[in-house]
Formats: structure tokens, C-alpha cells, sequence
């Protein structure tokens, strides 16, 4: 009897993992009509799953839309406590240099989730919640752990529809390919205004010692970044070597 239970309870275990990883590249959700012949389980096992993870909070229903929840963020903080603490005093260095925001952020799948902070002491700033999830093609920090994929990659990532956020979005993917190459020469990525208007950002990469892909960057209002840029882009390489000699021990 006790080996039936366990057979059922890693049975549902793994049919939550799956719904959580169909999920994963769906920032808009899905129905639960669209999930369940997603992971090919029947619409009630679906329903069922999805009440179950919802109150946990691993996943969120909304207007009918199936999306992850805000547990995830917070386990994947807490997975990677210890890039977060070594990162902070060099990430709090750059704030201070800077006066800009300051964000940290893990890749997963095709966005980047901020999982560290350091805000801006300016009236007029840039802030966006710890746990959100930015699309990979249209941020700096997103653009910087793509140039660290190959080119295969990426396309496999990105294929089928590009979230467009404003009109500067890289709307193709040969035009996301050249960004990148841009990336990878520069060492630093750029983003003016592809992923909200009046916001640029500047991002690197971060190297550690965990399977992990990282970067480091800086939310700029759009009215100064500009005239600030050369400032910006010294802090935010300084940061980066400050970072990564902490990481390396």
C-alpha cells in the first residue's frame, strides 16, 4: 500500500512540474483548456493541479489565465542566497556611484528574474518589483546573458511570437541576432526604450562559480542616460570585477 501512495504522489509531483515548465514560456498565461492539451492530461487532472499549486502560490489564475506564481520568484531568490549577499556590496557601491536602480537577475528560459535590488535615491527613477520576470530580447540585462548562448539557442528560445513592449522592440530575430553580436563584442548591453518608453537600461555579465547565468544592471530614466552614459558604463564594469572577485573567493 505504502509503495501505491508513493507511485501517486510522485505521479502528481511530476505532473506539476510540467505544467510549471509549459508555463514557464507563456508570460500571458494560458487558459486551462490550452494547458491541458498542452501537457496532453485531462482538462479536470489540469483543473485539479492547477487549484492545488495556486494555493501555495506557485501558480496565479487570472481572468480566466492560467500564469507562475509568486512563490517561484521567491524560491528562486532563496536558491541562490549566496550570489545575492557576496553581489550586494558591490551592487550598492555602484548605486551609490550612479544614483541609479541597480538590479540583479538569474536567466529562466526566455526572461530574466530580478532577484536583488538596489533603488535609486532619486525623485526621478526607475523601480520594478523584486520577482519580475523581463523578457530576455528586450532588456539590458536580459541581452547581456543571451550573448552568452549560442546563436542556436537563442533562435530555439525565441521562436514563434516576440513580446513587443514599445515601437524600439527588436520586432525579428536576425535583428536580435545582431544585437547580440553587438553584446558579445562590446561586453555590455544596451536597451533604449525596447522594453518600457522612458526607460533605458545598461547590463553585463555577471561569471560565477554556479551553473547559473547572471547579469547586473542599471534602470536609467531615459532623460538622462545619454549625457550619463560614459559615468554609467565605467561604475557598472567596475561593479562587475568587484562582483566577480567576491564570487571567486
Amino acid at each position: 500500500m505504502s509503495t501505491d501512495r508513493e507511485n501517486n504522489g510522485s505521479q502528481v509531483i511530476a505532473r506539476a512540474a510540467t505544467l510549471l515548465r509549459a508555463l514557464e514560456h507563456q508570460p500571458a498565461g494560458m487558459t486551462i483548456s490550452a494547458l491541458s492539451r498542452q501537457v496532453e492530461l485531462p482538462r479536470t487532472t489540469v483543473h485539479r493541479l492547477v487549484a492545488s499549486l495556486e494555493s501555495q502560490q506557485l501558480l496565479i489564475v487570472s481572468a480566466g489565465e492560467v500564469k507562475l506564481g509568486p512563490a517561484l520568484a521567491r524560491l528562486a531568490a532563496s536558491a541562490h542566497t549566496d550570489v545575492i549577499a557576496l553581489s550586494r556590496p558591490a551592487m550598492e557601491a555602484l548605486g551609490r556611484r550612479t544614483r541609479e536602480t541597480v538590479d540583479l537577475c538569474v536567466w529562466r528560459g526566455s526572461h530574466a528574474v530580478s532577484v536583488s535590488q538596489f533603488v535609486s535615491d532619486r525623485e526621478l527613477r526607475v523601480v520594478s518589483a523584486v520577482g519580475t520576470a523581463f523578457p530576455c530580447h528586450c532588456t539590458a540585462h536580459g541581452k547581456a546573458i543571451l550573448a552568452q548562448l549560442s546563436n542556436q539557442q537563442i533562435s530555439e528560445m525565441l521562436a514563434g511570437h516576440l513580446d513587443l513592449r514599445t515601437e524600439q522592440t527588436l520586432r525579428t530575430l536576425p535583428a536580435i541576432l545582431q544585437d547580440v553580436e553587438q553584446v558579445r563584442a562590446s561586453h555590455y548591453a544596451i536597451d533604449r526604450e525596447e522594453h518600457a518608453r522612458g526607460v533605458c537600461g545598461l547590463g553585463v555579465y555577471i561569471k560565477t562559480r554556479v551553473n547559473e547565468h547572471y547579469a547586473i544592471s542599471l534602470a536609467v530614466p531615459a532623460i538622462r542616460f545619454d549625457e550619463e552614459f560614459d559615468h554609467l558604463l565605467s561604475a557598472l564594469l567596475q561593479c562587475k570585477a568587484e562582483t566577480e572577485a567576491l564570487l571567486a573567493g
